[in-house]
């Protein structure tokens, strides 16, 4: 299970996006975070590559804020079998594998917006990290 003990801080440069965003979502987004003043849910993130597997809109507007760090839940991904990729309907994509996603990370191209669906076996803990904290 993932608590809070489970998010720690970690640098927005060392991060790796694997698809676009929807900017009006980003946008939005962007606007709740400044309007709380903080982040209120981690990001996930592959703990030996920076591979971005959930917060592709948090990780955009950290860098809309020039925010160093934020808070993310760090996992072995390629083999925590509990941690499930598959495509969302209407994808550009009848298919997609956890190396297929570490491989876009570590390229310079993106899958376009909503083609990966990553499904963890624990829910995503509520957070509050202050802005201040992670400038």
């Amino acid at each position: 299970m993932w608590g809070d003990e489970s998010v720690s801080l970690v640098p927005v440069e060392w991060l790796k996006a694997h698809e676009e965003i929807r900017v009006r979502a980003r946008d939005k987004l962007l606007d709740m975070t400044k309007r709380w003043g903080g982040f209120t849910k981690p990001l996930v993130v592959d703990k030996k590559t920076g591979s971005l597997l959930d917060g592709h809109h948090r990780y955009s507007v950290a860098c809309l804020l020039n925010l160093t760090s934020v808070p993310a839940i760090c996992v072995d991904y390629l083999s925590d079998e509990t941690i499930i990729v598959e495509t969302w309907p209407n994808s550009d994509y009848e298919e997609i594998t956890k190396k297929d996603v570490v491989d876009m990370c570590l390229s310079d191209d993106l899958f376009p917006p909503k083609t990966s669906r990553h499904m963890f076996a624990y829910d995503i803990p509520p957070i509050f990290i202050s802005l201040d904290a992670l400038r």
